[in-house]
């Protein structure tokens, strides 16, 4: 059986707009629940997420809770980083979009369904991957892993180059020994090379930011999760292949 969903439009104070979500809900469960918010989330019904879930409950695990929250109209403005604003000014309402998720979308799904959500994860695409990683470092008391699915780690203040903000407030930050993280990259994400070194900015992004939080504390296997897709390119497609993986990681990883 496929899980039961329920679509809502909730107007943020913080955004001043209207959010729409769906919310993918389990089979009842005695099982302590998970929680998955997903930003971009308009795009999971034609990446089949709802016979992933229907397989994940069937065969592994019955409690997993999944948010789907779409993109408003103004997504550059409201996904990147809530600190840090990108270097022409995209993301300059993401510390607004973090408020609304933080302080109206969580407590509106606690209230909702009557769960505290303990586990929670967050996971995006591309610029809502960036998004989604940079709330959970920043609220490690609100949320447990993270999934970055073709990050925009490429992310920077300055449109002459400079440090990228996510690896910088990641080298600048604390180990958090109950953050985990979940990568995923495409060797065709993208053409270009910045450094000349045969490896696409993309790859090189995501294993920079891998080998930085190594250098924090982090394990992978244990910590961090990172999944190469050879002739994976920047689409939903490929997310699709890799989503199931990422599943089955959130309800298993502790």
């Amino acid at each position: 059986m496929l899980p039961r969903k329920e679509s809502f439009g909730q107007y943020s104070l913080f955004l001043q707009r209207e959010v729409t979500f769906d919310c993918f809900l389990p089979p009842t469960s005695r099982e302590t629940p998970h929680l998955l918010l997903i930003n971009d989330g308009q795009e999971l019904e034609g990446m089949g997420f709802p016979a992933m879930l229907e397989h994940l409950q069937n065969t592994s695990h019955p409690s997993l809770w999944v948010t789907a929250i779409h993109a408003g109209p103004q997504r550059s403005q409201e996904y990147g980083t809530e600190k840090h604003v990108g270097a022409r000014g995209e993301g300059c309402k993401a510390s607004l979009y973090a408020r609304f998720v933080l302080r109206e979308l969580l407590p509106f799904l606690r209230s909702r369904y009557h769960q505290a959500f303990p586990d929670i994860a967050f996971a995006g695409f591309s610029l809502g991957g960036l998004s989604a990683l940079d709330i959970v470092w920043n609220h490690p008391d609100q949320f447990h892993k993270a999934g970055v699915f073709s990050g925009s780690l490429w992310w920077r203040s300055s449109p002459d180059g400079g440090p990228r903000i996510m690896h910088r407030q990641v080298e600048e930050g604390a180990f958090r020994p109950q953050l985990k993280f979940f990568f995923e990259a495409g060797t065709d994400d993208e053409l270009a090379d910045r450094n000349a070194n045969g490896v696409i900015d993309a790859v090189d992004d995501t294993e920079d930011l891998v080998r930085i939080l190594e250098q924090k504390g982090y394990e992978k296997g244990r910590q961090i999760q990172y999944e190469l897709v050879p002739g994976g390119r920047h689409n939903t497609e490929t997310w699709a292949g890799v989503m199931p993986n990422f599943l089955e990681w959130v309800v298993k990883t502790s």
